[in-house]
């Protein structure tokens, strides 16, 4: 296969979650845009270093949190704070994911998304409250009446009722031949 067909399948695959990664530090969808173009342009230019051995979207999330590290130098009063230690943080989340069964980024977010909504009621709203409307437990806790401690509960529950359905979602069908 050619250079630039393997690096166009690998856009492929990894371009959403590229998306993600970037939105996660910066909310101007033309900036997440321009930083992912400009991603994939250095990452082309490059392409003869990427190691192969190495994931792909943790290359290209390399590049990226450049990027994003530029821009928000160039935007000091940036409403979002971002440094190298949060983007660690965003890689490591998503080098995770990657991990979980599954062939696309869509693929697990729709698990995810599935497994949302079949939570419980109450983990539901604590999970949309959290992660949605950016709500820390203390928040959380006053919006919805509840002891925070009470509510940090919640969230790790749910989390783990998430984590346990995403997994069971995803996991590759077992067939058992016949004998």
């Amino acid at each position: 296969m050619e250079s630039l067909d393997v690096f166009e399948v690998l856009v492929r695959e990894n371009g959403e979650m590229l998306t993600s990664f970037i939105g996660s530090s910066i909310r101007q969808d033309s900036a997440i845009d321009d930083i992912w173009q400009e991603s994939m342009i250095t990452a082309w230019r490059r392409w003869d270093d990427y190691d192969r051995d190495r994931p792909f979207g943790a290359w290209l999330r390399g590049i990226a949190g450049k990027n994003i590290l530029a821009w928000h130098r160039k935007r000091a009063r940036s409403a979002v704070s971002c440094d190298e230690a949060t983007l660690e943080y965003f890689s490591d989340t998503y080098a995770k994911l990657n991990q979980l069964p599954g062939d696309t980024f869509n693929e697990k977010l729709n698990a995810l998304r599935a497994c949302i909504e079949s939570l419980p009621e109450n983990y539901r709203e604590t999970i949309r409250l959290r992660f949605e409307d950016g709500l820390m437990p203390a928040a959380l806790a006053n919006k919805q009446s509840q002891n925070v401690e009470t509510v940090k509960k919640q969230l790790n529950r749910a989390k783990a009722k998430l984590l346990d359905c995403i997994t069971r979602k995803l996991a590759p069908s077992i067939v058992v031949p016949a004998e």
